[in-house]
């Protein structure tokens, strides 16, 4: 009967640390005044919006933690893999959270390109022991549906993707400042799913 017992309560102390390391990285609760580095491109720089109303910036508010904007307007992939890792030296952040690749799908760079240089951005932050979390860009077109390569990319590293809010947001008016970029109201929205996503991973 203890044996049984054992078998039973090891089976599940195994299935609870599988459960643990579901999504292949490790996130801690982020303490008031930590850093978190949002990195991207015109999404994340704020383009649209005015100062202030960047989604990083409307974050930072909602969740009460120092959120770094490090969003470039026109920046395509290549240049942020480059960028970033002097970033994650400089700042040591607890999270970082990265919205990239619009660029590359407008300007028809190829998606494996795109595929690749998230891999690179995201070995550069797993190196470092920092969590990730990555938010899903839509591929140009009628229906604005993420890019399945987001998808694709979050399975095969174990990545949290806040999927299908920035599509959402570009199909409809009130939330669009031109058609590639959010107004404020549509950052307010994004900065709160990506919140949810936060709370979901139990950081914040």
């Amino acid at each position: 009967m203890m044996s049984k017992t054992l078998k039973w309560i090891s089976i599940l102390l195994i299935f609870l640390l599988l459960s643990a390391c579901d999504s292949g990285q490790i996130f801690h609760k982020i303490r008031p005044g930590g850093k978190i580095l949002a990195f991207g491109d015109s999404l994340t720089f704020g383009t649209g919006a005015e100062k202030g109303f960047s989604y990083p910036a409307q974050l930072k508010r909602l969740i009460a933690r120092d959120v770094i904007n490090a969003g470039v307007a026109g920046e395509v992939s290549a240049d942020g893999a480059r960028r970033l890792p002097a970033l994650l030296d400089e700042h040591e952040p607890d999270l970082v959270i990265i919205c990239h690749g619009g660029n590359d799908l407008l300007q028809k760079l190829g998606k494996q390109q795109l595929q690749d240089n998230l891999r690179r951005m995201f070995e550069a932050v797993n190196q470092r022991g920092i969590p990730m979390v990555m938010v899903a860009v839509p591929q140009p077109g009628l229906l604005l549906s993420d890019a399945d390569l987001y998808e694709s990319l979050g399975k095969e590293l174990n990545i949290p993707v806040v999927e299908g809010i920035i599509g959402k947001l570009l199909s409809d008016p009130n939330f669009k400042s031109d058609q590639i970029h959010p107004n404020a109201a549509g950052y307010d929205r994004l900065s709160k799913a990506i919140a949810d996503k936060l709370m979901e991973l139990r950081v914040i």
